[in-house]
């Protein structure tokens, strides 16, 4: 089968199955894993977001979702040269990648027997259900069935440990995720169910709710013992790099997550942003993060940082 995958998360599932060979389109944002170097690229930016402030980068995903105007537009010419059997696509929506409209029309002109998959998961459940149907959809469902359970079996492993340590008396850490920082953002959809199962207590955030602008003022309400910075977009050295340039409240320093050195960035773009296998890996990282006496060597190598 010939797979195109226009979402990094989608990309990340088709991989983990083993159909990288099957893969002959990518989009633009998909940069994981490394096999998917040299792959046709079938979509474009149309807007580039390089050098500009958290704010500014803000105001223009904000007005192009106002205005349903995505900032990714399909190159026709390489879609139609990769001649794909399924397009995976998004169903959430997400302004940097092409729409799901856009795909569909495209589709139609080049061969009404392409199917498009939109996957939507706001959930962990979500992204065993996206991976069990794309299993489905490309033959691949003993694949499929091999890949959830040693999810499940790992995110079992974590949760019976942060059972166990409650038990013992261990108390959840409270909780501010940020998925933005300028204006800072509360965390969204999968994410605070990341932050239960790795043993802590979401504070701002609701599970399978969209992210939505906060303030710091609500940050200081709720008074989080820690702080856990995961922007999406950004990996771990570009997120630092955000952060440093980000303004800080007044009373930055009386935060109760400051006063402890309980500041922290994570690699949102691999383990946060995408509804794919590595969000259990997100997980891992978060209970490595809540209760390292518990949780040793959980993180991938250089995939969180402390700052202040």
């Amino acid at each position: 089968m010939r797979i195109v995958s226009l979402v990094p998360a989608a990309t990340e599932i088709v991989c983990a199955l083993g159909l990288g060979d099957e893969l002959v389109g990518i989009s633009h944002a998909c940069d994981f894993p490394p096999e998917t170097a040299g792959k046709p690229v079938v979509s474009h930016s149309t807007r580039s977001l390089a050098g500009l402030t958290s704010r500014q980068v803000h105001r223009i995903l904000g007005a192009a979702a106002r205005n349903a105007a995505p900032l990714a537009e399909l190159d026709l010419a390489a879609l139609a040269a990769a001649e794909p059997d399924l397009i995976l696509t998004q169903g959430l929506p997400d302004v940097t990648l092409v729409g799901l409209r856009q795909v569909d029309e495209a589709a139609r002109q080049l061969d009404p027997e392409i199917t498009v998959l939109a996957l939507e998961a706001i959930s962990v459940e979500g992204v065993f259900h996206s991976i069990s149907t794309v299993g489905a959809m490309a033959e691949a469902e003993d694949a499929a069935i091999d890949l959830i359970e040693e999810l499940r079996d790992r995110l079992g492993r974590v949760e019976r440990r942060v059972q166990e340590r409650r038990e013992g008396g261990h108390r959840p850490p409270r909780v501010v995720g940020l998925d933005w920082f300028d204006p800072p953002a509360g965390a969204g959809y999968w994410i605070p169910e990341q932050v239960r199962r790795a043993g802590g207590w979401e504070l701002l955030g609701w599970e399978g709710e969209r992210s939505v602008e906060t303030s710091w003022e609500a940050v200081r309400d709720v008074d989080p013992e820690m702080l856990v910075l995961m922007a999406s977009g950004f990996h771990v050295r570009e997120a630092v790099e955000e952060w440093a340039r980000a303004p800080r409240p007044a009373f930055w320093r009386q935060l109760d997550a400051v006063a402890r050195g309980q500041v922290f960035v994570v690699d949102g773009a691999a383990y946060f942003g995408r509804p794919g296998p590595r969000i259990i890996d997100g997980i891992e990282m978060l209970a490595e993060i809540f209760d390292p006496d518990a949780f040793e060597e959980q993180a991938p190598l250089g995939s969180w940082t402390p700052v202040t």
